[in-house]
């Protein structure tokens, strides 16, 4: 019988890492973090240029990396203590990506993206009341129109559709944190200050936390803190 899935606890931080260090194999690239939280509910942006290890750093928080040294608790979970299988688990359950690139299936339809958020979380599923119309709401409101467009494959669709198709398949099912990786560096001023508008909109609905990485120094504006990579990651050559 599979271990139990295991519960947050929702009186700590969204994120604690503390004391980690990780290097990539083979590579000789290393990045270290003394200490880093995001609270509950908040929305953090972390700025950087490429390169910095922002990236990695999201790795290790989604546990799809896991450091060789230190502690990385997201929403009280210790995720050493999981297994690999779990924390795929736990990631599906309670973490929302939306990556850079987006990673949509090109050729399903926007609505089929959207509900692979919940192929592999049954409390998200849920969460959204097992139906496939929490997919039809969100895309809703996060403005992407109803009817053909929604049924038309992902790879027809523009790179702000997508952009949104990626931002609800992030958000079904109510996560309870949402990480996203340069999600606006394809857009133009004005079509990143909607698409903001519109993420906000629904995070205040869910009460979830953010952490958006990002080189783009007109964002910080937004977000109740920022941070920029300085302040946060070490990363050297390893000798």
């Amino acid at each position: 019988m599979a271990a139990p899935h295991p519960r947050p606890d929702d009186s700590s931080p969204a994120i604690a890492l503390s004391g980690v260090q990780f290097e990539w194999k083979g590579t000789g690239f290393r990045i270290a973090v003394d200490a880093f939280q995001v609270a509950r509910g908040e929305r953090v942006l972390l700025l950087g240029p490429s390169g910095g290890g922002k990236s990695t750093l999201l790795g290790l928080i989604c546990g799809i990396s896991t450091p060789a040294e230190g502690k990385i608790e997201i929403l009280g979970t210790d995720l050493s203590t999981l297994s690999s299988a779990q924390r795929d688990r736990f990631r599906a359950e309670h973490i929302g990506v939306i990556f850079q690139m987006f990673n949509l299936l090109p050729y399903a339809s926007a609505l089929e993206n959207v509900r692979l958020g919940l192929a592999f979380a049954p409390g998200r599923a849920r969460r959204a009341g097992g139906d496939a119309d929490a997919a039809d709401v969100l895309l809703t409101r996060l403005d992407l129109p109803e009817g053909k467009m929604r049924h038309r494959p992902a790879s027809g669709l523009s790179t702000g559709q997508q952009q949104r198709v990626a931002a609800a398949r992030a958000l079904i099912g109510g996560p309870e944190l949402i990480v996203a990786d340069e999600p606006t560096s394809a857009l133009d001023g004005s079509s990143q200050e909607r698409f903001l508008d519109l993420l906000f909109a629904q995070l205040d609905s869910l009460g979830a936390s953010l952490l958006m990485v990002s080189h783009d120094e007109r964002l910080a504006s937004r977000f109740d803190r920022v941070v920029r990579t300085t302040d946060v990651l070490r990363t050297e050559a390893a000798a």
